[in-house]
């Protein structure tokens, strides 16, 4: 097992720079989801650490090996691609023993490995079946099976729920949490959706322009957000953002809303220098109210009944916002409704570096 540590890695493609200088440290059998926009770099750091790519300036460490010049083979890694690249003309079982048979292996050792494998995995039934009689899901868990039967130091999983329809993602998504869980080895597992991140990490990257935004447990970078950027990728639906201007006793909307801001809060306010800054609510914190100081009349365009709650959504200034509402409170689109703000939960963004005030 190994941790990863990176300190000033900057790749480049040609005058292209990917990565300009990036410092992380990934622990000994810790999960970590990379995760942010398509063309963030969360892939090419990953085939950075595969040795896939090589870096222009920096250094990787793989335990307390440096690996820049190290080849991709010699690394002990294993890897889990989005297109699953299983050899169509083998069976499951000689997909997952090639390596280890190409390696001399004893045969004992490869059966002992792939049936351990194949339990742990629930893919027994499909030992002597070839690729194009499995389903999606049941292909993903042959290429993560042909990767754990090689008990690699580091696990890298590079978008392997991306070809699965949304109930075999979840399903699957669930098989590599309980994996990790059972292996206890390094994982790092690059996705663009922030639900799979939030629900599979032990810490999440958040990465922006080849740069990390932050880093931290899920519920941390939820309820913590050290700018809009994350405030407003993490969480689905997606945070709602009010401009607005600094005025006695809080933030006044577009409008003309008055929303009171007080204590610590409004401490960290007075001391921005900015007079424009960004209110952000997520939408389980938009109350429905009766009228008041810090209330707006709205009207409902959209509504999206989920059983165990109900999506509502409008329009405000010119922008689109969505309320997450009790399914007890019955709500139909072209309704006018009232909202206030859950100010404790709230946060308010720099207006112009979008750094997090609160």
């Amino acid at each position: 097992m190994a941790s990863i540590r990176m300190k000033g890695i900057v790749k480049k493609f040609g005058d292209l720079t990917v990565i300009p200088r990036l410092d992380l440290e990934i622990q000994d059998k810790e999960f970590v989801v990379f995760v942010g926009p398509s063309g963030c770099g969360k892939s090419t750091l990953l085939r950075i650490i595969a040795g896939l790519e090589k870096v222009n300036e920096g250094d990787l460490y793989i335990g307390d090996e440096r690996v820049n010049d190290l080849p991709a083979a010699r690394r002990d890694i294993a890897m889990v691609f989005q297109d699953y690249a299983l050899y169509p003309h083998m069976t499951v079982r000689k997909n997952m023993a090639f390596a280890l048979e190409r390696r001399g292996m004893p045969k004992a050792e490869v059966d002992a490995r792939i049936r351990r494998a194949a339990e742990i995995l629930h893919i027994e039934p499909y030992m002597d079946r070839k690729p194009k009689a499995l389903s999606g899901g049941q292909r993903q868990r042959v290429a993560m099976g042909r990767a754990m039967v090689r008990n690699p130091k580091v696990f890298l999983f590079d978008e392997p729920l991306s070809n699965l329809d949304a109930k075999l993602r979840a399903e699957v998504r669930t098989e590599i949490k309980a994996l990790s869980q059972t292996l206890q080895t390094t994982m790092i597992f690059v996705t663009h959706d922030q639900v799979e991140a939030m629900t599979m990490a032990d810490r999440i990257v958040i990465l922006k322009d080849g740069m990390v935004q932050q880093v931290g447990g899920p519920e941390e970078v939820y309820r913590n957000p050290v700018n809009q950027f994350v405030a407003g990728f993490i969480g689905s639906p997606t945070m709602n953002f009010f401009t607005a201007a600094r005025c006695d006793g809080g933030l006044r909307l577009a409008d003309g809303t008055k929303v009171p801001i007080g204590g610590k809060q409004a401490a960290a306010l007075d001391r921005r220098s900015e007079a424009q800054v960004v209110l952000g609510v997520r939408p389980e914190h938009l109350r429905l109210a009766q009228g008041g100081d810090g209330s707006f009349e709205v009207t409902v365009n959209v509504v999206e009944p989920l059983g165990s709650d109900t999506l509502c959504y409008f329009d405000f200034e010119g922008s689109r916002h969505v309320a997450r509402l009790d399914p007890e409170r019955p709500v139909h689109a072209g309704e006018r409704i009232r909202f206030s703000f859950d100010t404790a939960r709230s946060h308010v963004f720099a207006g112009g570096d979008g750094r997090c005030v609160f």
